[in-house]
């Protein structure tokens, strides 16, 4: 059987419809905003967020910190979830592009309004740093996809533009936040002042994100991204690809999501800890109490039998199911940690 990654959704190959869409892709200069596959895409997912305005970037990480950018002044708080992708996975960036400093609440990377409340700080207080930004991030990743309700996303929000603060989704997997839920990604969207998605994970091309506002805001974020090094020329190319996996649709992420269903009940039969109430999309984290073998170990005995996982900390491993690999793929893989995790 042929090597099964599950290291991240990142790890997608663009298929050859999606190659030919990008070879045939009409460009023009970006920048001098003459593109017209990039202004397709930004038009089109501004639209699909309900937002006025969208800006194509080359990365999720890029994109938060234009948001940041956009949302904050040095020295600013962020109120954000446990192990949140802006503080865990971003080499620093918010601090030394934005200055900005981050307090967690709630646990497993979601929270309440209430838990807002409580972390946010008053301007203009003698010692505290001001709370001028609240993020959420939809699905989680460190949380194990699990999915930000509503419900408490619109309290959050409401309570944050009550006390004079911004509101930022990092939705790196909103598409499959979307999917799950069966919410349209413009409710899922429409309690935020600016959100960014990622097309280089559910929808499986090789490069891209968006992030999207109010026009006037995405005017900013235009020397945003130009600060960051991210402003393309001829990236049609790249657009192209974001284009055809929106004309493809989003039904293949139902068949991820219930194949990590099944990797995750897998799993669950062994000696490995994991919650299954957080598998509600395409990631799995599970746990390896002693004397269970660790992380690097497994990842090193999954890879000599074709299987790739990531170890997420030194007792921690994540599996990500996506479109480049079949339901017949992840029951194997299944199978193989199950032997490597058996007493």
């Amino acid at each position: 059987m042929d090597r099964i990654d599950l290291r991240s959704d990142t790890v997608t190959l663009p298929s050859d419809a999606m190659r030919a869409a990008m070879a045939a892709a009409p460009v023009g200069d970006d920048q001098y905003g003459e593109d017209p596959s990039v202004n397709r895409l930004q038009e089109r997912v501004a639209g699909l967020l309900g937002k006025e305005a969208a800006l194509f970037v080359p990365s999720g990480t890029m994109a938060n910190q234009i948001g940041l950018k956009l949302l904050t002044r040095p020295g600013d708080e962020v109120v954000v979830g446990e192990e949140a992708h802006i503080v865990w996975h971003e080499a620093g960036a918010s601090a030394a592009n934005s200055g900005v400093q981050f307090t967690v609440a709630g646990k497993g990377g979601l929270f309440t309004a209430a838990d807002f409340r409580s972390a946010h700080k008053p301007a203009g207080h003698i010692v505290f740093p001001p709370t001028t930004l609240v993020v959420i991030e939809n699905t989680h990743n460190r949380g194990g996809g699990v999915i930000f309700p509503q419900d408490e996303v619109v309290a959050i929000c409401r309570d944050a533009s009550a006390l004079g603060a911004g509101t930022y989704l990092d939705g790196a997997r909103l598409f499959n936040a979307a999917v799950a839920t069966g919410r349209s990604l413009a409710e899922l969207a429409a309690p935020f002042d600016v959100v960014s998605v990622a097309l280089s994970k559910g929808l499986g091309c090789p490069v891209g994100s968006l992030v999207a506002g109010t026009r006037e805001a995405m005017q900013r974020a235009v020397r945003a991204r130009r600060m960051f090094g991210g402003a393309m020329r001829q990236s049609g190319i790249l657009a192209a690809a974001g284009l055809h996996a929106l004309d493809r649709g989003l039904d293949h992420l139902a068949e991820d999501h219930a194949n990590a269903r099944r990797l995750a009940e897998r799993i669950a039969d062994t000696k490995a800890d994991i919650d299954l109430a957080t598998v509600q999309t395409n990631i799995v984290i599970f746990r390896l109490p002693p004397p269970l073998p660790d992380a690097a170990t497994v990842v090193r005995r999954a890879q000599e039998q074709g299987v790739l996982v990531s170890a997420f900390a030194p007792r921690t491993i994540r599996a990500t199911t996506h479109l480049n690999v079949t339901s017949a793929q992840c029951r194997h893989a299944a199978d193989v940690l199950a032997r490597i995790l058996a007493p």
